[in-house]
């Protein structure tokens, strides 16, 4: 795993999300209060739509094509249509930027 400078906090307004592309592949970030931040792909495990356009609500995002949700602290699905988690990624705040572990 390397640790990615991702982005500023600021750049994401809270209970929202960044798209994020690094290495070929897509992520989504998100803050949720402060400083609390988390890191999942950014496809939907459904039909590989980004997450970007989806609703953040506390802890759970909302995919935008089928209202597809996820927990973004663990990736679990929870429920139909989505049945497989999302892959998570540690992520933390240093100095006002976001920092992930990225395989």
């Amino acid at each position: 795993m390397a640790e990615i400078d991702a982005c500023g906090l600021d750049e994401i307004d809270e209970e929202d999300l960044l798209r994020f592309d690094h290495g070929g592949h897509s992520y989504a970030i998100y803050r949720i209060t402060g400083d609390e931040v988390y890191c999942t792909d950014g496809l939907c495990t459904h039909e590989q739509v980004h997450l970007e356009d989806g609703l953040v609500m506390e802890h759970v995002i909302e995919c935008p094509r089928h209202n597809g949700r996820f927990d973004i602290r663990t990736g679990k699905a929870l429920g139909a249509p989505v049945c497989i988690d999302l892959a998570t990624y540690p992520a933390r705040v240093v100095n006002g930027r976001v920092l992930v572990d990225l395989p």
